[in-house]
């Protein structure tokens, strides 16, 4: 991922320095258990620990592996050179290259879960806290772009953060699967290395055995996981977008924060552009094109084919790198946004009253009227306002029909905004608790 929307504490699980010090902690671990087994002699696994403070050459295994074509094998080539050919020469023992790459990968992928977690987390307090700070402001609910009924702007915090709550028990569910290691061998039957060699190596590195593997652990768990992020991004996206319709000028409910000095256009000098959440739609799509391709590596050849492995490559880092970047920059907006109560009341009475029509047409049946009627006379008068930007009220108040079924007392009462926010503190209970 470019470093443009990286953040250190990520890239730094995706560094090759990262991988090769986790390919260097599963050999060793792994020839610990063999000593404690009896399989290989206890000086030859603690001198592989004599690397424990290396700082592995990347270009020099970069160069070995030009010459044998192979990553891990270039590695072991490597170790050797610093612990000794001699001591070196029973690691790796019983063990095949993706017993290293897949528990690699997966030590890799919890590590990137703790950090998109800990992301989650921060964002729900950002969500929480605007929230209750707007429990109570009165906006107009829209369904397909158009006025319906008042809500508050506390609501529509608190349903985002309903849904990122969901999204940090996908996440922490993810983790849980996708921690499995397996040190199995060719084909994974143990044939050539005992099963307590995978238990060690896996306590060690947090992980729990994957309970069958093949040559590989199977993808599903990774199909799984990348479908999580996947998620979690749409989540971010359905936030941002609100985010940009509040902020278009005919609008302006809320708008990102501004800062001193920043520029919205090049040509237009008056612009303030949402350019972070429209930013956050654009990176919810990279998030997103990851899960077909882990989805498609489920399906491998036998015990193993590498079909996988250059996807991986690519989007492990890219997907857990990009949504953590855009949580982070999701969470900053939220912290900073700016909420404009006035305008939300304002573009509620841009047809006045128009949204309480529905009360007036439960009011209608409730004094008797049929449904089909109660409806026309209720739309005839909704329809004026729309076309002439009249009173709702008053034209219902105007209208005999009306007046036959309700009185003016009635028909003023149908018009309290308190009507529609008296369980706003219900819902709040259920989304934050008591």
């Amino acid at each position: 991922m470019i470093p443009r929307y990286s953040r250190p504490d990520m890239v730094a699980i995706w560094s090759p320095e990262t991988k090769f010090r986790i390919w260097y902690e599963i050999e060793a671990h792994a020839c610990d258990a063999m000593a404690d087994l009896g399989v290989i002699p206890r000086e030859n696994a603690e001198a592989v620990w004599k690397a424990k403070d290396v700082e592995f050459d990347v270009a020099r295994i970069d160069e070995i592996e030009a010459v044998t074509k192979h990553d891990v094998i270039a590695f072991l080539t490597h170790l050797a050179e610093h612990v000794g050919s001699e001591e070196a020469r029973f690691v790796h023992q019983g063990m095949t290259s993706s017993d290293v790459l897949d528990t690699c990968l997966n030590v890799q992928l919890t590590r990137a879960a703790d950090l998109l977690i800990a992301d989650l987390e921060g964002l729900l307090a950002a969500l929480k806290r605007r929230a209750i700070e707007h429990k109570d402001t009165i906006r107009i609910g829209r369904s397909h772009g158009i006025h319906a009924e008042p809500t508050t702007m506390g609501l529509t915090f608190a349903r985002f953060y309903a849904e990122m709550d969901r999204n940090l028990s996908r996440m922490r569910d993810a983790r849980a699967e996708i921690a499995t290691g397996a040190i199995s061998g060719a084909v994974g039957t143990f044939a050539n290395i005992d099963p307590r060699v995978e238990e060690h190596v896996c306590d060690q590195l947090g992980l729990v055995p994957e309970p069958i593997s093949t040559q590989v652990i199977p993808r599903d768990r990774h199909a799984a996981f990348f479908a999580t992020l996947g998620v979690i991004a749409s989540s971010i996206e359905n936030i941002a977008i609100e985010i940009r319709h509040m902020q278009r000028t005919e609008v302006l409910e809320g708008a990102e924060f501004f800062s001193m000095g920043q520029k919205g256009s090049s040509a237009m000098p008056h612009k303030k552009n949402p350019v972070l959440t429209e930013n956050l739609t654009g990176l919810a799509r990279m998030v997103r094109a990851a899960v077909i391709p882990a989805m498609e590596n489920v399906a491998l050849w036998h015990e193993r084919d590498i079909s996988h492995s250059s996807v991986e490559r690519m989007i492990g880092p890219d997907a857990t790198i990009t949504l953590d970047f855009a949580l982070a920059r999701l969470t900053g907006v939220i912290d900073k946004m700016l909420i404009f109560p006035e305008n939300m009341i304002e573009n509620m009475n841009k047809f006045p009253g128009l949204v309480m029509s529905q009360r007036v047409l439960l009011a209608l049946t409730q004094a008797g009227v049929s449904r089909e009627d109660a409806y026309a006379m209720v739309q005839r008068n909704a329809l004026k306002v729309w076309e002439h930007r009249t009173d709702f009220k008053e034209e219902l108040l105007a209208d005999p029909d009306v007046t036959a079924a309700l009185s003016p007392e009635e028909i003023e009462e149908k018009f309290d905004l308190g009507y529609h926010t008296k369980h706003v503190d219900t819902i709040f209970a259920r989304v934050f608790g008591e």
